[in-house]
């Protein structure tokens, strides 16, 4: 018994090594957070019960990837493709702008970044895992079919060779390099917004100094101040609402208005989709102290915020973030977890 139980947890153990490296990949392949976890959990209990029959004539990494990618193509069968608000309307102006939502699983979802980022030795690694959890290149992958879209993120993020992915896909290496090809293609001809955002990785001065200049602004809901900070062409959404907002004025105008009872909130850092982030905590004129509202993804480009995306579903996203779900009056900052 002491044997089995040894061998039982000797596998969870190098099963586990790679739970990260394996949510990151189902995220990029499904768009959502919590379809992702689930994805992996699904491909461990695959592993753990068909572990007998790994013969080893492959990496137990490799074996594992071939699992998670039958997990995920059973999950994309439905069709259904994530999106952000700006990929199903157009820009709405501030005289016309309503809040109308869509079902949960319309929205491309915030991901914290320490659940699907691993921590590679090399720095050049390091920004090509982040970038590619960025919410504009998270989205432009769900324009592409499904196994276009595994190659893709085997080929160009985790730097797979050709005939690795043709192995796990179970085709040929001249297929894989099509696949490619059309891929890439798609994605050059529907440019995302967001996708010029540039943040350097550690922030560098003038982007930490961009960033606290935002939550004073914020924090005090200074229009002023803020509109100084946004690019002209600006771009604010709101999942679950389908609703986008693009210039200064209008986002501005928008937080004075649909958006006032915001005033007087609080800013927590978060890590998120390989972006500054913030959990924004509203207060609460019943309860006192603060309420969550909102998980912030901003995209940043030459020096100016060029998206300012706000995560609403406080009550899923709080605790994937680790986030508490109220702060005290008198509490400004608290240990952000995930």
């Amino acid at each position: 018994m002491t044997n089995g139980t040894a061998t039982t947890t000797g596998l969870d153990a190098r099963l586990e090594q790679y739970r990260v490296e394996l949510t990151g990949y189902c995220y990029r392949m499904l768009g959502s957070s919590f379809e992702a976890e689930d994805a992996v959990q699904d491909t461990m209990i695959r592993a753990w019960r068909s572990f007998d029959k790994f013969e080893g004539r492959s990496s137990l990494r490799s074996w594992l990837y071939r699992i998670a990618t039958n997990v995920c193509l059973d999950m994309l069968t439905a069709g259904n493709k994530r999106a952000r608000p700006m990929d199903l309307t157009e820009s709405t102006p501030l005289a016309r702008a309503a809040l109308s939502p869509r079902p949960d699983n319309t929205w491309l979802e915030p991901m914290p970044d320490s659940r699907v980022l691993p921590t590679p030795a090399d720095p050049a690694e390091a920004a090509v895992a982040k970038e590619s959890v960025r919410l504009a290149f998270m989205a432009a992958l769900q324009q592409l079919p499904a196994k276009q879209r595994a190659v893709l993120i085997l080929r160009e993020v985790l730097a797979w060779k050709a005939s690795e992915v043709a192995e796990l896909l179970g085709t040929s290496v001249a297929s894989v390099n099509s696949a490619l090809q059309r891929a890439r293609a798609t994605l050059a001809e529907r440019q995302q917004p967001g996708a010029g955002a540039a943040v350097s990785d550690p922030l560098d001065e003038e982007q930490k100094k961009l960033l606290d200049r935002y939550v004073a602004a914020f924090e005090g809901y200074d229009m002023s101040a803020l509109t100084a900070l946004l690019h002209e062409d600006a771009i604010m959404t709101m999942p679950p609402f389908d609703l986008w907002l693009t210039g200064a004025d209008d986002i501005t105008g928008f937080m004075t208005t649909l958006g006032a009872p915001c005033a007087g909130s609080r800013l927590v850092p978060v890590r998120v989709n390989g972006m500054p982030g913030f959990a924004q905590y509203k207060p609460d004129p019943e309860a006192g102290g603060f309420t969550p509202w909102a998980v912030q993804v901003l995209e940043i480009s030459d020096g100016r915020i060029t998206g300012f995306h706000c995560f609403l579903d406080t009550q899923r996203w709080f605790p994937l973030f680790g986030l508490p779900l109220c702060l005290e009056a008198e509490t400004d900052q608290v240990e952000q977890g995930a």
